[in-house]
């Protein structure tokens, strides 16, 4: 045997073998694949062809949420029809008005309820705004003080009352209330009184108790307070308001 190695022989110190011999081709020219590993799958040419995707839809403009309205109208209140039909003709002929717009009228009603024990206690404030939301049909404010007074222990700013002002309808609705129920239930009542006129048309008066009211449940306060109301009118003077209101039935004192 010659020195020199052929291509051919296998080299007794290289365990794989020849670094060329890359074992048989097969038919077409590839070469199996070696122990272990998988053969590739062939790439598909063409791939499927996916769904096209469903154009995104525009977002519907936010449509502004209108107030329900409700499916009746509130009924007139019957004091505001006794105005209009029997009041205005009464007031007419005792005061010689030419036209029916000189007739003095109901411009708004003002309820008032001081509330001092709410210093030391904040929930005070709370019942109270509570049992005049329950009267008046409407959220009152809160009225505060202007100065601080030492001897009552207040400061600017501090709470002590509330007070709501109703007009229209809801003006009518409180005043039917007040003269054919709270009134009737006030303890020995004997009629209300007649000098209480400011001089302007207004009128004022004191209710010592808020359960006079219906809608006031008795068990379900926590204290008993009283509030002052005033009736502003149209009115130029005294007698001219006294008469307005003696048209709804006020139970003055003779």
């Amino acid at each position: 045997m010659s020195a020199a190695k052929t291509k051919d022989a296998k080299d007794p110190r290289d365990p794989k073998g020849p670094r060329d011999a890359k074992g048989p081709k097969d038919a077409k020219g590839a070469r199996p694949p070696r122990e272990g590993q998988q053969q590739a799958a062939p790439r598909q040419e063409a791939k499927t062809a996916k769904p096209p995707r469903p154009e995104a839809k525009e977002a519907p403009a936010p449509t502004e949420q209108k107030e329900r309205k409700p499916e009746r109208p509130a009924p007139v209140p019957r004091l505001q029809i006794l105005y209009r039909e029997t009041v205005v003709k009464q007031l007419m002929e005792q005061f010689g008005y030419n036209s029916a717009m000189q007739a003095p009228r109901l411009e708004k009603i003002v309820l008032n309820m001081g509330v001092g024990e709410a210093v030391a206690d904040k929930t005070i404030m709370d019942h109270a705004v509570s049992d005049m939301t329950k009267l008046a049909g409407q959220r009152p404010i809160v009225t505060k003080s202007r100065k601080s007074i030492a001897n009552y222990k207040i400061r600017s700013g501090y709470p002590i009352g509330c007070k709501v002002t109703l007009r229209g309808r809801r003006m009518y609705e409180f005043l039917d209330r007040l003269v054919n129920v709270a009134m009737p239930r006030i303890r020995d009542f004997r009629g209300i009184s007649a000098r209480a006129f400011d001089g302007r048309g207004n009128y004022n008066m004191g209710v010592k108790e808020q359960i006079i009211f219906p809608e006031i449940e008795y068990d379900k306060i926590d204290a008993i307070r009283g509030m002052n109301i005033t009736i502003a009118t149209t009115a130029r003077s005294d007698n001219e308001a006294k008469a307005l209101l003696s048209a709804f039935r006020f139970p003055f004192r003779t």
